[in-house]
């Protein structure tokens, strides 16, 4: 059966990923299919209920200035705002918030339930249709074949799920759901590489058997910053989470049961994720640590279940319980949910364009977990990605791409297309180059004019911006134009001893600046010669990705590459110099002969026309 309307963009699942990539499509105004296995389950946190963190908090940013809606769905279901490492340098602060799990994916059902473009359908894809190199629709567990202009698959960690308990496992997409079968082998029939990658999730415990008396309080910051530009003012009375710790005898207690664990028993395949290791990894890789950090974090404001974060694990329900309540303020807790491992198929990302658009199937595209990597804030900028490459093709005008120097996303996307992955990949500040440039507070100056030519932030939005950005730089002009004794306040700002107070002793009107503007005045002022030093090393890496490399080019025919890089550049296929000098594996000498040969082909163009 062929159902009887036309899409202009099917999505698969509906995650974090799916659900940006559905919102983004359908106001721009497009007619959408968001298929997924349950609809009471859109955004669903199956692991951590929080948003944000380190690089993540970047990301989240930079979704909401693109007009993704994660931010405003923090903002609205917090029960705790906090910035980390503030000890630290700009770059590195990061926004985080804890989500009240079950009001988070409440609200993402409401946006996505008011939406008239978006036609919501509880179904699972299990074929996808293909004509003429082009996917062209899919067909559901139903029998009923549904088509579209373009299919955006979103399926986390559901592609024939398998869950790991102990030396029990059984099928599953997450705890308590199906996983999504016949799917990944239609894939495969495409002529499309799959892995299998493993991550896992702790035990959940029951609030009134936790004695916080002997934890230490993780209070939010007062008062709490909002995520998303668009959240005028946050007003909410904040939850405390809880810091404790493992302790030799839980150590002890994991190190006699591994060979109970299905990952040391050698029952997992997968491969998981090196940043977010099962306690059993911690225990065994830092055998020299004493303790490990737990954090127990509250899962909802009408809910008894804490989260235990560090305790990540597949262990046996038994040796879970004992391993718990060695552990201070846990000795007599309740555990709710056992952790488990699950093992899933995705997708090597390096069989995708920047666009994430696959390089086998037109009209094809694939965003979040399916493509090697973890987190919700990974998840949904990808799908962001996805859903505005969808907007641009069937507008059809060219595929839109954020490069390293523009944003989080950029670094991610490009990491995944050109480097692949052999983990499941997750963001770090790290990864970036110009990491000074790309801090969360000025995310809004960075992308919201994308965000706005794609209609998807509002004249009023975009013009609070850009008037917040007006205010700013008249400040630091002030300021380098107010002179004190013989030296301007800009440079005397720029002193460490000096901060914003200093202006204000020199009055300087900031009383109707807010405190992030403040902080953001201050930074761009003592930070401006390595900003500019990193501008500097910005229009070096542009000038290597505009150098263009032609798609048909055939690298075999390039004397003096090494076999690898030939073989490395036939896979990868870079649509730049910049990108192909990223590749793993190739030298700086197989750089200079392809950038030679790139240059000889542009003068034999240039003489034949």
């Amino acid at each position: 059966m062929i159902h009887d309307k036309k899409y202009d963009a099917i999505v698969i699942g509906a995650g974090h990923a799916g659900t940006e990539a559905a919102l983004s499509v359908a106001r721009a105004g497009f007619q959408v299919l968001f298929m997924t296995m349950n609809s009471d389950s859109i955004c669903q946190m199956s692991c951590n209920p929080a948003i944000g963190g380190l690089a993540k908090g970047h990301v989240v940013r930079e979704i909401d200035a693109l007009g993704g809606e994660m931010g405003l769905a923090i903002d609205h279901t917090a029960l705790q705002f906090r910035m980390l490492n503030k000890s630290k340098g700009p770059a590195v602060w990061a926004p985080r918030a804890q989500a009240d799990k079950k009001d988070y994916q409440r609200y993402m059902k409401r946006v996505v339930e008011s939406e008239p473009n978006i036609d919501l359908k509880q179904d699972q894809a299990v074929e996808l249709l293909v004509k003429s190199g082009k996917a062209v629709g899919i067909r559901a567990l139903t029998g009923i074949e549904y088509y579209g202009e373009a299919i955006i698959v979103t399926t986390g960690t559901f592609m024939r799920g398998l869950i790991h308990v102990g030396d029990v496992n059984y099928p599953g997409g997450r705890g308590g759901d199906p996983p999504s079968l016949g799917f990944s082998d239609s894939l495969k029939k495409h002529g499309f590489e799959v892995v299998r990658f493993k991550t896992g999730t702790p035990c959940r415990l029951r609030k009134n058997t936790i004695d916080f008396s002997v934890c230490e309080e993780q209070l939010g910051d007062r008062p709490p910053e909002p995520f998303s530009f668009r959240t005028a003012k946050l007003n909410l009375e904040q939850m405390s989470c809880w810091l404790t710790y493992t302790n030799q005898k839980t150590h002890d207690i994991i190190r006699k049961n591994l060979h109970r664990s299905p990952l040391y028993a050698g029952r997992i395949e997968g491969i998981g994720p090196r940043y977010c290791p099962s306690i059993e990894d911690k225990v065994v890789k830092f055998a020299d640590k004493e303790r490990h950090q737990i954090y127990l974090e509250p899962e909802g404001r009408n809910s008894e279940e804490f989260y235990v974060n560090g305790l990540s694990t597949s262990l046996p329900q038994d040796v879970q319980i004992e391993m718990v309540h060695t552990i201070p303020g846990l000795e007599h807790a309740e555990l709710m949910r056992f952790g488990y491992a699950i093992e899933y198929d995705c997708m090597p990302p390096t069989q995708l364009k920047h666009s994430l658009e696959t390089k086998l199937v037109e009209n094809l595209f694939f965003a979040g977990q399916v493509n090697c990597t973890s987190g919700y804030e990974e998840a949904a900028a990808q799908g962001l990605m996805a859903g505005l490459n969808v907007i641009r093709k069937l507008q059809k005008q060219p595929p839109f791409a954020l490069d390293r120097s523009e944003a989080y996303i950029g670094v991610l996307i490009d990491d995944l297309v050109t480097r692949g992955t052999n983990e499941p990949y997750r963001l770090f500040t790290s990864r970036a180059e110009f990491r000074l440039l790309l801090r969360q507070d000025n995310a809004d100056e960075r992308l919201m004019a994308y965000g706005y030519q794609f209609g998807l932030i509002s004249p009023e939005v975009f013009g609070r911006m850009t008037e917040k950005k007006k205010v700013i730089d008249g400040i630091i002009d002030e300021l380098r134009n107010t002179k004190v004794k013989n030296a301007s306040l800009h440079k005397i700002l720029r002193r460490t001893e000096s901060s914003v107070n200093t202006l204000i002793k020199h009055n300087i009107e900031l009383s109707n600046i807010d405190e992030s503007s403040l902080r953001k005045i201050e930074w761009d002022v003592k930070y401006e010669g390595y900003i500019r030093r990193q501008l500097f090393e910005v229009e070096r890496f542009k000038k290597l990705e505009k150098r263009r490399i032609p798609q048909e080019i055939d690298y075999t025919a390039i004397r003096g590459l090494s076999r690898e890089a030939r073989e490395k550049l036939a896979k990868i296929r870079p649509a730049s110099i910049g990108q192909a000098s990223r590749i793993p594996g190739l030298s700086g000498c197989d750089v200079s002969v392809l950038l030679v040969y790139i240059m000889r082909l542009d003068t034999v163009s240039r003489e034949t026309r």
